[in-house]
């Protein structure tokens, strides 16, 4: 049975003082984010960056250049984010549904509401509700608290949810928790990721890590 969640606020405090802002989500414009949402999925964030330098040298971080773009090209500029060819199918499908459904305006997409555009972008072949909630946070100010892996390997070592708990399950968790501020949702999922991919690592660096006083007496769970 998991333990209790203690007070989230308390959580973030405790990440912030350790760790500092984050100041998340890098990108120069909301389209910038979106790609780099679709483009980040199984890589590190520097190879993201590559890819969208190119993006921009060529001139291409426009919703219609991207539009009008061809494949081959794309898959070249797109080579250092990874899965080069299923990255370039991706953010076409992410881009044909900006043209063909809010002519190929991320404003008019972030009008609906929260759960409309997240419907919307979760019928994009190719987008889970990770990439989508990224989206609505990161590129449309809206709050959506993101879940990742980094979120479920800290819950679960601290037994704060059982192994088959949903995507939704843990978002509910926090968005019940936590005032709907798109600033503290941003930070929060950062600082999430920063102590996952320093300390809550696959194999964990319990000792060292900000979070160490909240783990079960017995230690950490097997994930």
């Amino acid at each position: 049975m998991p333990r209790r969640l203690p007070s989230l606020d308390e959580l973030y405090e405790t990440m912030l003082a350790a760790c500092g802002p984050q100041h998340w989500w890098p990108g120069e414009s909301p389209l910038e984010v979106v790609v780099g949402a679709v483009l980040v999925q199984n890589t590190a964030w520097r190879n993201v960056e590559r890819a969208i330098a190119n993006l921009k040298t060529h001139e291409l971080l426009d919703v219609e250049r991207l539009h009008r773009a061809p494949t081959e090209q794309l898959e070249t500029l797109l080579q250092p984010a990874g899965y080069f060819r299923v990255k370039t199918k991706r953010l076409q499908n992410v881009i044909r549904f900006l043209v063909d459904q809010h002519g190929g305006s991320l404003d008019r997409l972030f009008e609906l509401s929260i759960d409309d555009a997240r419907q919307q972008l979760l019928s994009v072949n190719g987008v889970g509700p990770e990439t989508a909630d990224s989206i609505l946070l990161y590129a449309g100010s809206l709050p959506r608290f993101v879940v990742d892996a980094y979120t479920r390997r800290i819950l679960l070592r601290h037994n704060w949810i059982e192994p088959p708990a949903t995507y939704e399950a843990m978002q509910q968790l926090f968005e019940r928790r936590l005032a709907p501020d798109v600033d503290l949702y941003n930070e929060y999922h950062a600082l999430i990721v920063r102590v996952g991919n320093e300390y809550c690592r696959a194999k964990p660096k319990c000792e060292s890590c900000p979070l160490r006083s909240y783990l079960p007496r017995s230690g950490p769970c097997e994930i």
